[in-house]
């Protein structure tokens, strides 16, 4: 049984969280929640349909009964507008969870870190379980987990992009000097950089584009499934020193000589 972790008074098993947007369909995006094993999706409160009069819901299909649906506040430039948002999701979804985005650049989608630092404090004030998507960088990490928040989310490389983990010392370091969760965050595009991450020693990982966007979307939730489980065995178990030259495989003491 895959050993638990906590977000705030949230228990999962499942390392993988996956995203609701850019699939064909609904039922498509549910089929892929299925063959990833996640047990929590995103959503994106300013770009999810909530009013049946206007046609289907993403919720109807992906259900809260099945899933924990954690909200975010993707879309959101303004501090004023990703705690509104926030806001929002806590009266729609009767939850305290939220991702927490406050963008700072169109173009890169890089998260605003003042800004991120700014509506973290606000809505940990306000009791809710913030998980803030935010760059590499160990220092605005430790000002997030020192305020109260229940994870940090720092990218591995820009939304969408597929590159990977660009700076895996950067990772590195905040796994060191903090004690929450860290849930690696946008830019994976493979099963193999699902591995890395989760080598390095992550708590979970989060995507969307890498799933929705392959030539075989369940196929590649899968992959991911297995990405994931195999970098958290991985890392467990304790990878070998590398070495500069070879390591005979047997021993050569008693070696019989000829």
């Amino acid at each position: 049984m895959p050993e638990s972790f906590q977000l705030g008074s949230h228990t999962f098993r499942s390392r993988l969280i996956i995203g609701t947007g850019k699939y064909e369909s609904f039922e498509q995006n549910l089929a892929c929640v299925e063959e990833s094993g996640a047990e929590m999706v995103t959503v994106a409160l300013r770009r999810v349909n909530f009013d049946a009069a206007k046609g289907p819901r993403l919720l109807d299909v992906i259900s809260p009964k099945r899933f924990t649906i954690l909200p975010n506040t993707a879309g959101c430039y303004t501090v004023e507008d990703a705690v509104t948002t926030a806001r929002l999701g806590r009266e729609l979804l009767d939850t305290d969870l939220v991702k927490l985005e406050v963008i700072g650049d169109e173009r890169t989608l890089y998260p605003d870190v003042a800004g991120t630092l700014e509506a973290a404090r606000t809505l940990v004030d306000e009791g809710f379980t913030v998980l803030p998507y935010v760059t590499d960088d160990p220092v605005a990490c430790q000002r997030l987990e020192a305020m109260g928040c229940a994870a940090v989310m720092p990218l591995a490389a820009p939304i969408g992009s597929g590159m990977g983990v660009r700076n895996p010392a950067n990772l590195r370091i905040i796994l060191e000097t903090v004690e929450v969760p860290v849930i690696v965050d946008a830019g994976v595009g493979t099963a193999s950089d699902a591995s890395v991450a989760m080598e390095l020693g992550a708590t979970a990982l989060l995507m969307n584009t890498a799933i929705a966007h392959a030539k075989d979307p369940l196929k590649m939730a899968r992959a991911m499934r297995l990405g994931v489980e195999a970098g958290r065995l991985a890392y467990e178990a304790g990878r070998i020193p590398r070495r500069l030259y070879a390591s005979a495989s047997s021993p050569l003491d008693g070696v019989a000589n000829y």
